[in-house]
């Protein structure tokens, strides 16, 4: 399935669910899966750190990833990043072995220069084969590994098989108009730019050069949508329905407790049968509860799809 620089649309970042005894919930899993295709996603990202991919055991993450592969009517991509370029190299070849799309890498905390920076993705690239195409994750919010614009330009340039920018940094739309002027210019080459952070800056993001969105907010439905509006120069529909979505948006955003709320989120719409995360992890207290149920009943009066 096409996994390539000109890719557009939605890939929700897919979270992993859990039994209460915190095991795999396996049915949920494909529960979950049909719930992001049915939401009209182009394609679904998994095994990312909003699916813990981190406090997996390595024969899960490849059953994770053959479970929705098998299942998956798009193209799926399997984020592999991972301090151990051979652990990193293992999966990546399992999962394109599988028919993974393609992967998504990301730099661990311990980068610091641009050369260190340089070196970690060539020598990521070295292990998951030099043909593997991949996306790369632009998160400094929690990765705290800085990509400036002329770093992402040269870590392009180096990397013919990177085909597309995840991009969620703070501030965002300036960089990314800075990189489409770049492109413009021929100072760069193409790539392909979905956006993230929860949809926060999904309202503008669009005019500023993104091709879609990659990431986990619990209404994927609602991202489809937005992403057709802005294709289709409805900018006011647009703007009306990130408006309506935004208390839930910035809810979920929350550092330390977000993923508390989106899992509560799915698990409210149907899509898992439990908000449990594995530890370390956050529970919802009741009050804040009742402050989700609250925002989703004040939604659903512009909404229908939060009506729950």
């Amino acid at each position: 399935m096409s996994f390539g620089i000109e890719t557009k649309g939605v890939y929700p970042i897919a979270a992993t669910p859990f039994r209460p005894d915190m095991s795999v919930d396996w049915d949920s899993l494909d529960r979950l899966t049909d719930f992001y295709q049915d939401a009209g996603a182009t394609g679904i990202t998994i095994l990312g750190i909003l699916g813990e991919a981190g406090k997996l055991e390595p024969e899960e993450s490849r059953e994770i990833a053959a479970r929705v592969i098998a299942r998956a009517r798009v193209p799926v991509v399997v984020g592999v990043s991972n301090p151990s370029f051979a652990a990193m190299g293992r999966l990546a070849r399992e999962v394109m072995d599988l028919g993974a799309a393609g992967v998504m890498i990301a730099g661990h905390a311990g980068l610091r220069s641009d050369e260190q920076i340089a070196a970690h993705f060539r020598n990521a690239v070295d292990a998951i084969g030099q043909d593997t195409p991949w996306a790369l994750q632009d998160y400094p919010l929690t990765l705290s590994v800085v990509l400036s614009v002329p770093m992402i330009g040269r870590i392009m340039a180096d990397h013919p098989s990177c085909v597309m920018l995840k991009a969620e940094d703070w501030p965002q739309l300036e960089k990314l108009s800075a990189i489409r002027a770049a492109q413009a210019s021929g100072g760069m080459r193409p790539f392909s730019i979905l956006t993230a952070n929860g949809g926060m800056f999904l309202d503008f993001e669009p005019e500023r050069g993104s091709d879609g969105a990659m990431t986990g907010y619990a209404f994927p439905d609602a991202l489809v949508e937005m992403d057709r509006l802005h294709r289709e120069g409805q900018r006011d529909a647009a703007h009306d329905l990130f408006d309506a979505h935004l208390p839930l948006i910035r809810m979920e955003q929350q550092q330390g407790v977000g993923l508390a709320v989106r899992k509560y989120l799915l698990m409210r719409r149907g899509a898992i049968a439990c908000d449990i995360q594995r530890r370390p992890g956050t529970a919802l207290t009741p009050r804040v509860r009742e402050e989700i149920d609250y925002l989703l009943a004040r939604l659903a009066r512009k909404d229908p799809r939060a009506a729950i």
